[in-house]
């Protein structure tokens, strides 16, 4: 994907970024990763409410952190001018991941991989989608990767600097959460394999794919100026995932 920006979009995001010394923001680099290294440890290797609770609080705590240090709305992603922008390229990103999923739940050759047991119910898959993953998951990682990463980045690196390098941390961000991605999959136990192997298999594609999915995150943060492109695109890919995958398992299971 071409991360080059043109037109109107270079207009936003090249929106005026203040000058800053640029040890100051490697260490805010540096102090956002450790961050969001503890985070991720502490929220899937401590206790359940630490699971449910920490990614929220530590994505506040940075993004505090980052404006305390100078960092403007519009670097982070949320300057209401870019609103407009954002409800547009929202609006197109969600209709097409509607799209696809729906398509590939219909399909017999890609409805296996949406036979998730943790989605068993189609009211649980519900409560997933319209609570746990926008707060728990999509807006939490949203700004604390494509807002406060995103923007310290921005402050050492071009376009294709900050694409690779957010992206590769959004990737690794996977690593723990992935960690039992084939138990509890019945297409991709049966196409990645099962036991250690299907396990070190089932991290590597959620790693690259996730990663993957972080560069159209963030080329669509870059195009449009807003966290809500992004926001939009990352919940309807896991939210029409959770309810696409209850509705398969109910459906099969009938």
């Amino acid at each position: 994907m071409n991360l080059q920006l043109a037109g109107r979009g270079d207009a936003i995001a090249n929106t005026s970024v203040p000058r800053f010394p640029r040890a100051h923001a490697y260490v805010d680099i540096a102090v956002v990763i450790v961050v969001l290294v503890g985070t991720n440890l502490i929220a899937h290797f401590t206790t359940a409410w630490a699971s449910i609770a920490t990614v929220p609080i530590s994505a506040l705590v940075l993004l505090a952190l980052t404006k305390r240090r100078g960092l403007g709305w519009a670097e982070l992603g949320l300057s209401p001018r870019h609103l407009r922008s954002g409800s547009k390229y929202a609006l197109a990103a969600v209709a097409l991941v509607l799209t696809v999923v729906a398509v590939g739940a219909l399909l017999p050759l890609t409805r296996p991989f949406f036979m998730a047991d943790r989605y068993a119910t189609i009211s649980g898959a519900i409560i997933a989608s319209m609570i746990v993953i926008p707060l728990q998951t999509v807006i939490p990682e949203e700004l604390a990767f494509r807002g406060v990463l995103h923007g310290t980045l921005n402050r050492v690196s071009g376009v294709r600097g900050v694409a690779a390098a957010g992206s590769l941390m959004f990737g690794l961000w996977h690593i723990a959460s992935s960690m039992g991605l084939t138990s509890g999959n019945e297409g991709l136990s049966g196409f990645l394999g099962t036991g250690v192997a299907g396990q070190i298999a089932g991290i590597a594609v959620a790693v690259l794919a996730t990663a993957a999915a972080g560069l159209v995150f963030t080329w669509l943060r870059h195009r449009s100026g807003s966290l809500l492109a992004p926001i939009a695109l990352h919940w309807s890919l896991n939210g029409a995932g959770a309810l696409a995958a209850a509705l398969v398992w109910h459906a099969t299971i009938r």
